[in-house]
């Protein structure tokens, strides 16, 4: 019997790596990312994508990942590199990575191809068939088009990402600045775009990640963006450097206020709806009415600091008879 694949791994910080830079590979493991991915695709030049995949093989069976999601972004499926990607890598040292993050993805079908795939080379090698999850990223116009199919395409599919940089260039969007606003659009010109990935990941229990951030030395701008996404829902963002890590892993967290405040209302919640509280349906904490609506949304806020590993300050205290 296979053991269930936890599918929800904290990803407030994706730190992405060049995979032909063993100095950055090396540097990267000691880093306090949620998740790391080692790239293949756009941080590669083309000479190098070949030697950088028994680079990254050689580094995620001898490095020390503890804690950490480990992820390979291969190239995308019109490039002639992506089943050597995936068959290198995998059989290489598929029992030490969690995901394979797929750029690009237009349609459902090209998420199920590399499920296809991915069984083949498990069955093979006598891995465990399926543990291996899918990280899907939308970076054009079709793939946001498809991208209810593509988060159902396969149980294998953890995360939709969104690539700003290719979809500001497929939607011919006026700007050059990945993530900031184009000139003279008066709104935010991501909403809409965030928002679809959000609705088709939540759909299908997914994650959301956001993508990156190229204007490293701005953090400021970095952590607006990431404000941005944080607080439509989004679970995490992509980082570039070692300075924005601390940045996505703070924003993406809840305050502890808001900790503190959603374990009050989650006991609170569990006392009052009990025989000792009454059997209430809903009751008062506090100025604020709480009902089964507030236990769920307390339930998000918690699950995000206990994946943390954030501690509570405060304890309900039940009232007196």
């Amino acid at each position: 019997m296979t053991t269930p694949v936890n599918r929800l791994r904290p990803r407030r910080s994706c730190l992405a790596v060049p995979g032909s830079n063993p100095r950055f590979l090396e540097k990267a493991q000691g880093l306090p990312a949620d998740q790391v991915f080692l790239d293949l695709e756009d941080a590669c030049a083309p000479l190098a994508k070949p030697e950088a995949r028994h680079t990254i093989v050689k580094f995620l069976n001898e490095g020390d990942w503890t804690g950490k999601t480990r992820v390979v972004r291969v190239n995308d499926w019109t490039t002639h590199w992506t089943y050597r990607d995936v068959v290198t890598v995998v059989e290489g040292a598929g029992q030490n990575l969690d995901c394979i993050m797929l750029p690009k993805v237009q349609d459902a079908q090209q998420v199920v191809a590399l499920d296809l795939l991915l069984t083949q080379i498990e069955k093979t090698m006598g891995f465990e068939v399926g543990k291996i999850g899918i990280e899907a990223q939308i970076e054009n116009a079709k793939g946001l088009v498809n991208v209810d199919e593509i988060a159902a395409a396969s149980p294998r599919v953890e995360t939709i990402i969104f690539g700003p940089a290719d979809f500001m260039a497929s939607i011919n969007m006026k700007s050059l600045v990945v993530g900031e606003q184009p000139p003279g659009y008066p709104a935010d010109a991501y909403h809409y775009i965030l928002m679809r990935i959000l609705m088709a990941a939540r759909t299908h229990d997914l994650q959301a990640i956001d993508g990156p951030y190229l204007q490293i030395r701005n953090q400021e701008g970095y952590r607006e963006v990431a404000r941005r996404a944080a607080a439509l829902g989004f679970d995490g963002k992509w980082v570039l450097h070692p300075d924005q890590v601390a940045a996505a892993n703070e924003i993406f967290s809840p305050s502890q206020e808001d900790f503190d405040h959603a374990e009050l209302i989650l006991d609170a919640y569990e006392y009052y709806t009990s025989e000792a509280g009454g059997k209430k349906g809903s009751a008062m904490l506090g100025d604020e009415m709480i009902d089964e609506a507030s236990r769920k949304m307390a339930l998000v806020i918690s699950g995000k600091g206990r994946a943390a590993g954030m501690q509570r300050t405060s304890k309900f205290e039940a009232p007196e008879a």
